[in-house]
């Protein structure tokens, strides 16, 4: 079972459909025992950062994340479920992300004439391997929405797009995985990543 985090931020509908079309089965949850009795877990999320990390806290469901994480339980962010994995954000203020995978969210700061957000459709470039792109080649389209991105986590980066400046698109750290980009909304490129996830989540089956 895979467990999507319910805080009170995030596009919980696309992403559940996108989870069960691809037959995983699918819990929307911030309760301590589900989300522990789960395979792995994801952590959605749009909007504002610090309001986001507010209501993480609150939910009760930080703390049940950091220990399964811990454990060594596959955990994915996405979009700004992706950027609270890191350190801090500087969006609107600095907050403190939660520090599982270094490197800082600032915003983009792009070429005249660029606009901001980055909203669309863009291809992903690979700087390594990685099990969460399995099936997925160089070049495939993603769909982004996003005004800040993560810097200072080359170590981590699995995987780029251009934008004027060249955004994390994806993060991988042992068991920790981000994407910039949504991949429920990413067509048939995102479906294979959250088969990808799915079978990582299942140990390889």
């Amino acid at each position: 079972m895979i467990a999507v985090v319910d805080y009170g931020v995030g596009n919980l509908f696309s992403l559940t459909g996108s989870l069960r079309f691809i037959g995983a089965e699918t819990t929307v949850t911030s309760d301590a025992g589900k989300l522990r009795a789960a395979d792995g877990i994801i952590l959605p999320g749009v909007g504002a950062f610090a309001d986001a990390r507010a209501k993480l806290r609150a939910s009760g469901a930080e703390s049940v994340i950091r220990d399964e994480v811990a454990k060594g339980k596959p955990f994915l962010g996405i979009c700004l479920g992706m950027q609270m994995l890191f350190e801090r954000s500087y969006e609107y203020g600095v907050h403190e992300g939660l520090g599982l995978i270094p490197g800082e969210v600032v915003p983009l700061r792009l070429p005249a004439g660029m606009k901001v957000p980055h909203m669309g459709w863009n291809s992903l470039h690979f700087l390594k391997s990685s099990p969460l792109f399995e099936g997925v080649s160089e070049g495939e389209y993603v769909y982004y929405v996003h005004s800040y991105y993560a810097t200072g986590c080359e170590e981590d980066t699995v995987a780029v797009s251009g934008y004027g400046v060249t955004v994390t698109g994806a993060v991988a750290r042992g068991n920790v995985f981000g994407t910039q980009f949504h991949p429920e909304k990413s067509g048939e490129t995102g479906l294979n990543i959250l088969r990808a996830f799915k079978r990582i989540s299942e140990g390889g089956r």
